[in-house]
């Protein structure tokens, strides 16, 4: 009875430890020559996908659904779908643990090649505060000797990005800072040489702000962000089935306005709150910024030392601070107001968002 005992748990170790290999493998490897013939790919796509939180909604049928996990269902089909695309995928899900005590990687990444996957692995988010270090290395790692193809665009989908304080983005990690200033040093690391993404998409709520759009600015010569709530549908990505595009500001333009009317299209036919979907040229926008720079890190030193409760989001532009002339150059705004409520008259919004002391 002894030695089956320690047979048993003898067996009991391998099948943990085989259990975990499977779980951190990477299969194929990326180096696969048969699977990277061909052509070099003429672009990269980037997808950061935040799963660690509240995700958990009802579709119009009533059944229950995680938002992150649906996009990344589309973000895979949008990837087998390029043939001339790098695409990475970052799926950033809660911490786990085997048998409640052996903690499992928190993060998950994906790399296909000219629409085939031929790398995943599983791996540990940044384990203090947040600065997407892991998907920066995991990035460059993918190609190996293989020459990246320079990054073109880059969407995050998840909760607003705090630009203060930053606590409790993550759910597992209570203690941990994430703030929009981290996910620009990561785009930053991920985009290396390619220095400037042709499109950022920002699919979370607020994320049309003065300073957002500044810390993201020197990355990327277009932004797709909402400057209000955003439903959990985020953005549609059919657009990115048909990438073609050539890299000219016209041609860019052409596809970040292409993307955001499909996406506020489809939020107007599924949803009834205040629908807004905004196209930053990131380079006209830039006497605005600056003009509202000084009062807006005002009001943010500020807030960071109120309570959340003492603060409220505005639309820039009812704001005598921040109203300034010009306030909308650089901009295609898609707005509607929301079906019901006291904002339902209002048609407008400037585009802009901004914080201010609530009275």
């Amino acid at each position: 009875m002894r030695a089956f005992s320690t047979w048993r748990g003898h067996a009991g170790c391998v099948a943990l430890a085989m259990f975990l290999l499977v779980s951190c493998s990477t299969v194929p490897p990326a180096q696969d020559e048969s699977q990277l013939a061909g052509s070099p790919p003429r672009y990269s796509l980037v997808f950061i996908i935040h799963g660690d939180g509240d995700y958990l909604y009802h579709d119009t049928l009533g059944r229950a659904r995680r938002a992150d996990k649906d996009v990344f269902e589309r973000a895979q089909a949008i990837a087998t779908g390029l043939p001339n695309a790098d695409v990475v995928i970052f799926h950033e899900i809660e911490r786990r643990h085997v048998l409640f005590l052996i903690p499992r990687h928190d993060g998950r990444a994906y790399y296909y090649r000219r629409g085939r996957l031929v790398a995943q692995e599983s791996y540990w988010r940044d384990q203090g505060d947040s600065h997407f270090a892991p998907e920066a290395k995991l990035y460059k790692q993918f190609a190996g000797a293989q020459p990246h193809p320079p990054v073109r665009m880059l969407l995050y989908f998840g909760h607003e990005l705090p630009e203060f304080n930053g606590l409790g983005y993550d759910e597992s990690y209570p203690k941990r800072r994430v703030t929009i200033n981290d996910l620009a040093e990561g785009v930053k690391n991920i985009a290396g040489e390619s220095e400037e993404l042709d499109l950022l998409v920002l699919a979370t709520c607020f994320g049309g702000t003065p300073h957002t759009i500044s810390a993201l600015a020197p990355y990327a010569r277009y932004i797709i962000a909402s400057p209000e709530n955003l439903h959990l549908s985020y953005f549609d990505l059919e657009p990115l089935a048909s990438i073609e595009v050539g890299s000219g500001d016209a041609d860019i333009a052409a596809f970040a306005d292409r993307f955001a009317r499909n996406a506020f299209d489809q939020l107007v036919s599924e949803v009834q709150t205040a629908i807004s979907v905004v196209v930053y040229d990131v380079s006209a926008t830039g006497a605005f910024r600056d003009s509202v720079h000084a009062a807006y890190a005002r009001t943010l030193t500020a807030a960071n030392g109120t309570s959340l409760a003492a603060v409220e989001h505005c639309d820039c532009a009812s704001d005598s601070t921040y109203a300034r002339p010009g306030m909308g150059r650089g901009l295609t705004v898609l707005y509607r107001a929301p079906r019901f409520g006291r904002m339902k008259h209002e048609q407008r919004h400037s585009g802009w968002e901004c914080w201010r002391i609530a009275e």
